[in-house]
């Protein structure tokens, strides 16, 4: 089952690399303003404000299987849409935004079930591993949707990228139909709003959420200026060159969860983050001043092993900070730090890149980057209780 699942999700994930090619790409042609092109990556991330906390509380409360073959079909719709009238001719900024926003929309509702369901697929002694596949799975998709899409948009343009989004989510849907979920040991009742009090009031009295919630905030807001940018440091190479960018990102990520293992017996975790921060940071300041294609690869390649360095640790500390009957209430508040920081400092970076270029951005993001961590030293995440397995 698992590794049914494992297939689907990532030529899903390899769709949804596309649209974002495809989106980033786009707006770069309908406009070459910081502020807007950043505000792709904002509008996908936004909605994480607006609803993933009840997404949590819903993926607790309601069976999660009907919950995700629901926010599979809107994402299927709205990308669809968006291809339809993008081949059309009839796609603004702001309407391409629009439909950005849904897509988002969708894929925040979805995202706390999805991550929850894993350890219902997978035995208990198979958990770390599973999440470490997953992780691996979302990073093949990365280094290879990107560059697939970057070579569709170059030979059609983004709206077929975007339809061939919406037919990805296809295999999701016939695994959740054909999923024969077993009913779960305790089932919470009640209201929405009832659900979300007591995960709140079980995360207050938890060291260990204070700790994933407070280091992934203070990585996410600064993390986002890179990847939020990068089609405008793209530009100069067409959208294949924008593709590969992001593809080596993925390269990246890829390379650097071969290492964790080994890298996690010899370090512990908060070094591990430590260290790969500082080297994100670095590889974000740098990118602002590269100009040939080899060098901004190797940039991106650089910082997609130190981005998958931090995040395999905040992921599994967050599927871990709870117990597993208010696990997609906990990963809802993970999400809402990390993604709700990721859309708040694409904005940021954005207009701060409108006033003072590119380059000076992104170094003053590394700089928030250096600062942020330093500053948190006090929430160790090996004290959170991350497991001995990450990758």
């Amino acid at each position: 089952m698992f590794r049914a699942l494992w297939g689907a999700a990532v030529v899903s994930y390899t769709g949804t690399w596309m649209q974002n090619v495809g989106a980033g790409w786009l707006m770069t042609q309908l406009t070459m303003s910081p502020l807007m092109v950043s505000l792709v990556a904002a509008a996908t991330m936004l909605p994480v404000f607006l609803v993933i906390l009840p997404a949590g509380a819903l993926a607790d409360l309601m069976d999660r299987r009907r919950l995700l073959l629901l926010t599979q079909g809107w994402m299927v719709v709205a990308s669809g849409l968006l291809g339809i009238f993008t081949l059309l001719g009839h796609v603004t900024p702001w309407i391409l935004l629009g439909f950005t926003f849904l897509l988002g929309l969708g894929g925040v509702m979805n995202d706390p079930a999805w991550q929850a369901i894993t350890p219902e697929i997978v035995s208990a002694e198979n958990h770390a591993p599973a999440v470490a596949l997953n992780s691996v799975g979302f990073n093949v998709a990365r280094a290879v949707g990107p560059a697939l899409g970057g070579m569709v948009i170059a030979a059609t343009n983004s709206g077929v990228a975007f339809l061939l989004n919406s037919l990805s989510f296809f295999g999701v849907i016939f695994f959740l139909y054909r999923w024969k979920r077993q009913p779960p040991e305790r089932v919470e009742k009640g209201r929405v709003r009832d659900a979300m009090v007591a995960g709140f009031r079980e995360a207050r009295s938890s060291r260990t959420v204070r700790c994933v919630l407070v280091r992934t905030g203070a990585f996410s807001i600064g993390a986002s200026s890179l990847l939020a940018l990068l089609p405008i440091l793209a530009r100069p190479h067409g959208p294949t060159g924008f593709g590969l960018s992001l593809g080596h990102f993925g390269l990246g990520a890829l390379a650097a969860a071969a290492l964790l293992p080994r890298l996690r017996r010899q370090f512990s975790v908060d070094s591990l983050v430590m260290v790969a921060t500082f080297l994100f940071a670095a590889m974000t300041a740098f990118a602002g001043y590269v100009k040939a294609f080899v060098w901004l690869s190797t940039v991106m390649f650089i910082a997609g092993a130190a981005w998958i360095a931090i995040l395999a640790c905040l992921n599994v500390a967050a599927q871990t900070m709870l117990p597993s009957w208010l696990r997609a209430r906990g990963l809802s508040m993970y999400l809402l730090v990390l993604q709700g920081g990721m859309a708040l400092g694409s904005a940021i970076w954005g207009g701060l890149a409108s006033k003072i270029g590119v380059p000076l951005a992104l170094l003053c993001s590394a700089l928030t980057l250096v600062f942020g961590l330093l500053s948190v030293r006090g929430f160790p995440l090996q004290h959170g209780g991350v497991t001995e397995t990450i990758a």
